[in-house]
């Protein structure tokens, strides 16, 4: 027996093919079991490939790096709404996810998807004795919620960083979020996960869940625009409301196909 699985590939927070973070999606009717979708995101071998099937009110969701299950990540939930509006005729303007992170909310406003996330306001914290020979350089301040958030005065520092992603995914955190003051928007970013597989993640959504918090509280204003200034780049539009981040951003389908798995049941 075998199992026909469609696969779609998302470039989110893109403005047009080859920006932004891809993302795989596979919509299913039931769970594959888990080692076969590990498998999969393996195969893919992007920063994450998000794997939903419907239920009563919405949608389940998970995530896969190519080595692990994670919690949250944004930048799959925005092309996994990209799916559902472009290729399944979802009729709604809005769409609920039911994660491990809680309920997750997707709405098109135009050609914009509008992303709830959980915040995660970070606090000041020590500097781990290896964050700065990990980055090569020593930020300005450090912070800490879910990622340590390494804050730069000067955007040449950030852009030009070569972390040691060894010494990186020794630290006690999910990841590092690197970032400065913008220029043509309000703040730029890198993240970098090389504990969950993803050396750097070309733009990371779960991470503005602390980045806007942080920029919010420096800038006195909820609504701020963000670039992650990775390879690929992405514009971000974010704004804090307390206890939940909205990311809004764009996404393009690169492709669309379907994935044939011998000796798995039909999802």
């Amino acid at each position: 027996m075998s199992a026909r699985i469609r696969l779609f590939h998302v470039d989110a927070f893109a403005e047009r093919l080859f920006e932004g973070n891809p993302a795989a999606v596979c919509p299913l009717e039931h769970w594959l079991d888990d080692a076969v979708m590990q498998a999969i995101a393996a195969e893919n071998n992007l920063s994450e490939t998000a794997f939903f099937r419907p239920v009563a009110g919405g949608f389940e969701l998970r995530w896969f790096t190519p080595e692990q299950e994670v919690d949250l990540c944004g930048h799959a939930t925005l092309a996994t709404a990209h799916v559902l509006f472009e290729h399944c005729d979802h009729p709604q303007p809005a769409i609920r996810f039911y994660t491990r992170s809680g309920e997750l909310h997707v709405t098109r406003s135009g050609e914009w998807l509008e992303m709830d996330l959980p915040a995660q306001k970070p606090r000041p914290c020590e500097a781990p004795p290896d964050l700065a020979r990990a980055l090569g350089t020593s930020p300005a301040e450090v912070w800490c919620a879910d990622d340590y958030l390494a804050v730069f005065e000067d955007a040449a520092s950030v852009r030009e960083l070569r972390p040691d992603f060894a010494l990186l995914g020794q630290l006690d955190r999910r990841g590092v979020i690197v970032t400065v003051p913008g220029e043509r928007v309000d703040f730029v970013s890198r993240f970098f996960s090389p504990k969950l597989g993803v050396p750097e993640d070309p733009v990371c959504g779960s991470a503005h869940g602390t980045l806007a918090p942080y920029w919010a509280g420096r800038f006195g204003r909820m609504r701020l625009r963000a670039f992650q200034v990775s390879r690929r780049g992405g514009h971000l539009v974010c704004e804090w409301r307390g206890e939940r981040v909205v990311v809004a951003g764009r996404a393009v389908t690169y492709l669309r196909g379907e994935i044939e798995i011998q000796g798995v049941a039909a999802a």
